[in-house]
Order: structure tokens, then sequence, then C-alpha cells
């Protein structure tokens, strides 16, 4: 069972909201100018959660700095073009998140304005204290953006749960010092979740309410 706490933390992709099609049709979009436009959607789905970086770094290690700038560039100009139109709320998400006691507040590696959009857009953002994505600063696994979110809303790492479905957020949590809890419904293999050792697992979001 999984306790009540004060302060929530929440990734986006996968956890939230469905949105593995609008992210991989974008970068396949990008990949498509490249000589790599032979790349899985289930390839890239593996990703999600993590900067662009570290796919185009890992596609085209012959690259140079610029070069992989150019091509996360394209990525967001491509992306908000398809108008989230294919994403979706997973379905007991606002309810769960209306009745959720404590303090809430989004620590993803999306930027914060386009956080914004995607929450506004599917009704979600009422329901959180504090927006916070990765601008400018190192992106998940790196626990940055769990310290951004946290101090954000004043709370303590003793009090608080980070639920995400990638290792990228079972260890950024485990390196902030915050409670993890491993969505197994998002795009994270268990096996890789389970090598952070998550503190709980959820297989049902509405097991968040489930505490005492």
């Amino acid at each position: 069972m999984i306790p009540q706490f004060r302060y929530y933390l929440f990734d986006v992709d996968g956890t939230l909201v469905d949105s593995a099609e609008d992210i991989c049709g974008a970068i396949q979009g990008v990949l498509f100018k490249t000589a790599r436009n032979d790349v899985s959607f289930e390839f890239l789905k593996g990703y999600i959660g993590r900067h662009l970086v570290d796919l185009f770094q890992d596609l085209f290690p012959d690259y140079t700095v610029e070069q992989h700038e150019a091509l996360i560039n394209e990525y967001r100009a491509t992306y908000p073009a398809r108008n989230h139109g294919c994403t979706r709320v997973y379905p007991e998400v606002p309810g769960v998140l209306a009745a959720l006691p404590g303090l809430k507040a989004t620590a993803t590696t999306k930027g914060t304005p386009t956080t914004r959009v995607v929450l506004e857009k599917f009704g979600l953002l009422s329901y959180f204290d504090h927006v916070q994505g990765t601008d400018g600063f190192p992106a998940k696994p790196n626990p940055d953006v769990v310290y951004k979110a946290l101090q954000a809303l004043g709370g303590t790492t003793e009090e608080c749960l980070f639920v995400g479905d990638s290792a990228a957020d079972m260890e950024a949590a485990r390196r902030a010092g915050v409670k993890s809890c491993a969505v197994t419904y998002g795009y994270g293999k268990p096996e890789d979740l389970a090598r952070w050792e998550p503190d709980y697992w959820l297989s049902d979001v509405r097991d968040l309410l489930g505490g005492g």
C-alpha cells in the first residue's frame, strides 16, 4: 500500500498522458531527412523521458554538437506542430489528481512552456500547484528538476513522492533523496525500473489514493 505524502511530483509523458505517438512521430519526421530514417517506434519510445541529445548522440555518434543541436531544434518545431493530436490522458488520472491530497508539481524533461500547454489542453493544469519542466539545466536522470519542483512547493525530500515511468525518473528520485513510485503502465521496461529499487510500484494510478 502506498502511503500519503505531503508533496507529489509527477513525470508527464507515460505517467499522466500517453504521448508516444506524437513524440516518436515527431522524431521520425526529423530522422526521415537523415540517413537514419529506419528507426522503429519501439526503439524511440525507450528514450522518452530522457533528453533528446541522448538519442541523437546514440544515433549519430560522429555528429558535432552543432549538428545534434540542429536536430533538436527541428524536433522542437515539429513536435508542437502536431498539436498533440494523438496524445491521450490516461483515463483515471484526472480523478486521482483531483482527489489526491497534498501539493503537486510536475518534474518532466519537457520545457515548462510546453508542459503547461499539454496540461492545459488535456484539462490537467488546475490540479497542479506548480509546473516544472527542464529549462536550461541538466535533464533526468540528473536530479535538478526534482530539486526545483520541490523547492517551488516549499517541500522537503522526506515528505515527497516522485511518480514516473522511466528508469531516468527512478534514478533522479534516488539521487534527489525522495521516495520513488514506478509506473508500470507507461513506457519504461520493468527490469530497467527495478534496477533503481523503487519504493513503490503502481499498475493503476488509483492506487495512489489507497494509502493511509
